[in-house]
């Protein structure tokens, strides 16, 4: 009977065959199919092996014949993912910082099976990724299905916050209060996934990382609708400027024709650039004044700086004066 089971199961256990042991650099001959099915403990001849090559061949599989002597040689042509697809997958899963290592690893194994035996070890390799963090917490790859699960059937979520103290000990917020919100988005900044939601504790539009939220449920509330302003503001808050809150401007910033990549990644290609002299251009974009568009604009030190208006300059001007004021000689010896 178990003979009989594996003879039924052989088109399936072909389909693996090609699947995992083929490619374009390691075909097999019919005789190399037939061992391989043997050593499964699945009797074949080279007919039937023939009609079930033709049969995958119908049903869509790309199973590519060449000729190896004087013998017909045979691998699966073409797959749903390409091979260099697979590594920039496998290169993202193990360089993302959200991603624990165990978490990393479990996906990068899960890509490895969608290409051949030859090709998986390409996947698995070491990615460098400098002195990048990797997560801890692994219950942030679930907090996500949370979120996701919440906003497709229109439901509040629940969740606590955390944070680490001077000691590096692990926190609740407030004393482990519970924050009861409705989700709208989520969003991807600095590895990092941040949930944009209405919060009842704040009454309005709130962000919070999502490695920070402990005890995630989805209730059985469905969430509140946003009014049109509500909606703007947390459409605006999917930007990492706007995660300190900060009062949106609209903005003139000057920069080194060095910094054009750098201002196409940010603002992206359709940002209007307009020519100073050969050394220099403008841009007028709106921007929410906050601490990470400080951090952006002043690590390019001369070479990037605003025009106008003359209020922002004057608050950038105090923000520089108050890092200035850390590093005086009477701030030193506190």
């Amino acid at each position: 009977m178990a003979s009989q089971a594996k003879q039924k199961n052989k088109l399936l256990v072909l389909k693996e065959l090609f699947e995992q042991q083929t490619n374009e650099n390691h075909a097999m001959t019919v005789q190399e199919i037939i061992s391989a099915l043997n050593r499964k403990g699945i009797s074949a001849e080279r007919k039937t092996v023939y009609d079930d090559i033709a049969t995958l061949t119908d049903s869509g599989f790309d199973i590519v014949v060449r000729k190896r002597g004087h013998a017909n040689e045979y691998y699966l042509g073409s797959r749903l993912f390409q091979t260099v697809e697979l590594c920039i997958l496998a290169d993202a899963v193990a360089s993302c910082r959200f991603l624990t290592q165990k978490k990393s690893a479990e996906l990068i194994s899960k890509l490895c099976k969608l290409t051949d035996k030859h090709t998986a070890p390409m996947l698995a390799r070491s990615v460098h990724v400098g002195s990048r963090a990797k997560a801890f917490n692994e219950r942030i790859y679930y907090n996500v299905n949370f979120v996701h699960e919440a906003i497709k059937d229109n439901k509040k979520l629940a969740f606590k916050i955390s944070y680490y103290d001077i000691e590096k000990r692990k926190r609740l917020r407030h004393d482990g209060l519970v924050y009861k919100v409705s989700p709208y988005y989520l969003t991807w900044e600095d590895d990092n996934y941040y949930l944009v939601c209405y919060c009842e504790k704040h009454r309005g539009i709130s962000r919070y990382r999502v490695d920070r939220m402990e005890n995630v449920t989805v209730c059985d509330e469905d969430r509140i609708k946003l009014s049109i302003d509500e909606e703007a503001l947390a459409k605006s808050q999917c930007s990492v400027y706007s995660m300190y809150g900060g009062n949106e401007r609209t903005v003139t910033l000057e920069f080194d024709k060095d910094l054009m990549n750098v201002v196409i990644d940010r603002f992206g290609q359709r940002i209007v650039c307009k020519k100073i002299d050969e050394n220099r251009f403008r841009i007028t974009v709106n921007i929410q004044l906050s601490p990470p568009f400080w951090g952006w604009l002043f690590k390019f030190g001369n070479k990037a700086r605003i025009i106008e208006p003359a209020e922002v300059i004057e608050q950038a001007r105090g923000v520089l004066g108050e890092i200035a004021e850390m590093y005086t000689p009477e701030a030193a010896t506190v």
